[in-house]
């Protein structure tokens, strides 16, 4: 993650880095990126939102994306099915993570601290993730849309 002035925070992300200052991004991906900065659709699907939380479903075929995306809230995801991503973050790294059925992870952003990513699949079967945002966490919500 990172905090209003870019840095990384100390909180860890998943997976292996395979590359940093932005080695190997596509132009594509880099304006995605620039697009999407601000970008708070954080699943391919708006499952569910109450006055507390949103639950989204990620659903990627092998060989899919999905876009640059910013987390602002305190969330958590689950993988639903057993696979392997790519990810780009806005810090310039790029790293593969594998995914186990059931594993989770939690993350908490202060005022002012992000996570804009991306997210590819680079397996041969189909990735599910379960992600639940906090509504009342320390920083507003962006629109989910």
């Amino acid at each position: 993650m990172t905090n209003d002035n870019g840095a990384l925070t100390d909180q860890p992300l998943a997976g292996t880095l395979v590359g940093e200052n932005f080695e190997g991004w596509s132009q594509e991906v880099r304006e995605d990126f620039e697009s999407n900065s601000f970008n708070g659709k954080v699943g391919g699907r708006l499952l569910s939102e109450s006055s507390r939380v949103r639950v989204w479903e990620i659903r990627l075929q092998p060989g899919q994306r999905h876009g640059a995306h910013r987390h602002v809230l305190d969330y958590f995801w689950t993988a639903v099915t057993a696979g392997r991503s790519r990810q780009h973050t806005a810090d310039g790294s790029t790293r593969e993570v594998a995914y186990a059925p059931g594993e989770t992870r939690h993350f908490t952003f202060g005022p002012g601290e992000y996570l804009l990513h991306d997210l590819e699949n680079i397996g041969d079967s189909e990735l599910v993730f379960s992600t639940v945002e906090f509504l009342d966490s320390e920083n507003a919500p962006l629109p989910a849309s």
